[in-house]
């Protein structure tokens, strides 16, 4: 896996300051002050096009902000997944019980996942059956 390049102190900043308005925006009393904002720029009679043009950068640079955070996510989930994968094939590879073949199984097509398993049902529903007799 590749390493990730050293962040820069503007990137910190970046991402700390991105953080900070999306939590502030995502307040409910952020609603009524938005609310509040627009009443404002009509009664000052400042024109509807700048307010639309302010709207519509304020949604993209939010929507952009969603977008980084869940890709943030999506990377970190991704990284446990695998970690998780690893953890199991080890457990699998280490019982004396559990099939090889078992190990990786995450990379196969839904279909053949179906079918090992299947293969596999009736055997282990027999031997928890001795075992629990014993």
């Amino acid at each position: 896996m590749a390493s990730q390049p050293e962040e820069g102190a503007l990137h910190r900043f970046g991402c700390w300051l991105s953080a900070r308005v999306a939590d502030v925006s995502a307040h409910p009393y952020a609603q009524f002050g938005f609310i509040i904002l627009c009443c404002a720029w009509f009664l000052v009679g400042w024109g509807i096009n700048g307010l639309t043009a302010a709207l519509s950068v304020l949604a993209i640079t939010l929507t952009q902000m969603v977008l980084n955070q869940q890709a943030a996510r999506e990377v970190e989930a991704h990284r446990r997944d695998v970690a998780l994968h690893a953890k199991l094939d080890e457990l699998i590879l280490a019982s004396k019980e559990a099939r090889d073949e078992i190990a990786g199984v995450e990379e196969l097509e839904v279909e053949e996942i179906a079918a090992l398993r299947e293969a596999n049902v009736t055997p282990l529903a027999k031997a928890r059956r001795q075992r629990s007799r014993a």
